[in-house]
């Protein structure tokens, strides 16, 4: 006859019980930083109107566009679209945009890549990163 939940509590030890809370907090916080981590796409959406002042979402190269279009730019090399002139900062730092590496240089542009052309302070918040990273991810992941 097996031993009842009620049996089988009793028996874990005091160590035991005590973990429990704290293994239970932590896969909360995993998952919380998770979620943090892939961004939210319609906050990305809205973030995303300042970008589009210089770029296109575009499979497509918009010829009076300031900046690249960004269709298909995760596993991208940078600078390396022929259909763009990017600066000579650019096309020598050989950066393969993934989420980390967009997110290091939106954060500072000019301090990860300086002399680069693109006319940005860079944007402090890491949520806000994740979801502009989030939306560009998504909507430009059918434009490669």
């Amino acid at each position: 006859m097996s031993a009842g939940p009620i049996e089988r509590n009793e028996r874990m030890s005091a160590y035991q019980r005590g973990r429990l809370p704290a293994l239970f907090a932590a896969c909360l916080l995993l998952a919380a930083g998770q979620a943090l981590a892939q961004g939210d796409v319609r906050r990305g959406e809205k973030l995303f109107v300042e970008c589009k002042a210089c770029h296109s979402l575009g499979a497509s190269q918009d010829a009076n566009a300031l900046g690249p279009s960004l269709a298909g730019i995760i596993g991208r090399t940078a600078g390396a679209s022929d259909d763009f002139r990017y600066s000579p900062a650019i096309r020598r730092s050989k950066i393969v945009w993934t989420r980390q590496t967009l997110d290091t240089f939106l954060a500072d542009p000019q301090g990860v890549v300086p002399g680069n052309r693109m006319p940005y302070s860079g944007l402090a918040d890491a949520k806000e990163r994740a979801d502009l990273i989030a939306y560009i991810s998504q909507v430009t992941a059918s434009a490669k």
